[in-house]
């Protein structure tokens, strides 16, 4: 008897792969020319997302539950469904953008903008679980209930969920780790996509 080690399954990789490759820049491509509705099944493959400077007017924030597809080969132990905060701006700028998703053992990798030539978006909405950065907020109001956010037209929570709003808001090293982000419109300057050893 004898048993063969090392040998990695080439097709299995690849539709691996592809299939990530194809949903990141699908994601890209349509939130960029705001094609994605507000809410849509998510894949349940988390992505980082990183910024020096993100600056934005009409700010909304709220926990959500995010679902995936029925049957979603990445839903393990979660039942396909995601807690996230929602973080909603109606007016963005950001001093570059960094976004990377891992691909067993390597990383499609986006990068756009700069401090000179910023990415922009209206509407911006965003789902993570986990963000970190440093935070200025002006008119902010905290503790509000969800249902009752009104500075992203169109963007709340439900009634009876913890929420928060602000006039302005300035992140600075901004990292999130999301899982969905969606835009009216989202302007990329000097956009590259690459498959890369590291991520952002």
């Amino acid at each position: 008897m004898s048993s063969t080690f090392g040998r990695t399954r080439w097709r299995r990789f690849t539709a691996m792969l592809l299939g990530g490759l194809a949903a990141t820049a699908g994601l890209v491509l349509l939130t960029g020319k705001g094609v994605l509705a507000a809410s849509f099944s998510i894949s349940g493959m988390p992505f980082t997302v990183t910024s020096p400077k993100l600056h934005g007017y009409g700010f909304a924030q709220y926990a959500e539950m995010d679902h995936m597809a029925p049957g979603s080969p990445n839903e393990g132990d979660t039942g396909g469904q995601v807690l996230v905060i929602v973080s909603a701006i109606r007016d963005a700028e950001l001093d570059g953008l960094c976004q990377s998703i891992a691909l067993g053992g390597i990383n499609l990798k986006i990068t756009a903008g700069s401090p000179a030539d910023k990415v922009t978006a209206d509407t911006l909405v965003v789902d993570s679980d986990v963000i970190t950065a440093n935070a200025t907020f002006k008119t902010i109001d905290i503790g509000q209930d969800a249902g009752t956010l009104d500075r992203v037209p169109g963007k709340k929570g439900a009634i009876g969920v913890f929420g928060q709003q602000a006039e302005e808001v300035t992140l600075t090293n901004l990292r999130q780790n999301n899982y969905a982000t969606t835009a009216a419109t989202f302007h990329l300057p000097n956009l590259r996509m690459a498959f890369t050893s590291d991520g952002c």
